[in-house]
């Protein structure tokens, strides 16, 4: 298992973010949007694009924010023939108390090799998933 510091000390970070990371930077979350500006590589699971379209009351504005967010990450898909991406996906379901969209958010982490970024604290308790409060 990697710890923050040795993705830190590599030079070449790379972020998979949850929902509510999202939420934060198009908040304007000047913190997070510096350390996503210095990362080699921003991804979110198509788990996250859903949750939030999904969001009730999103504003055009809101959507159009996203939609230019979208546009410069990565957006992870989810399928079947991505073996890597299901196995670690059941893994996590089958062996953590996590719900299967985040067991999908976590797995999406781990096959990129980046930092999940997340306010969920039921993170934390992945011992495979590096995690960081957004």
């Amino acid at each position: 298992m990697r710890r923050n510091e040795d993705f830190a000390m590599s030079g070449k970070v790379r972020f998979i973010l949850d929902t509510n990371a999202v939420v934060s930077l198009l908040n304007g979350n000047l913190g997070l949007a510096l350390q996503l500006e210095a990362a080699e590589y921003v991804g979110i699971s198509v788990i996250t694009y859903l949750e939030f379209l999904a969001f009730e009351g999103l504003s055009a504005l809101d959507r159009k924010s996203f939609e230019r967010f979208t546009a410069r990450v990565e957006v992870v898909p989810l399928d079947h023939s991505d073996d890597q991406l299901t196995a670690l996906t059941l893994d996590l379901r089958c062996n953590t108390r996590l719900k299967l969209p985040d067991a999908i958010i976590g797995a999406t982490a781990i096959s990129r090799k980046a930092i999940l970024i997340t306010n969920d604290s039921h993170f934390s308790n992945v011992p495979s998933l590096i995690v960081r409060e957004c």
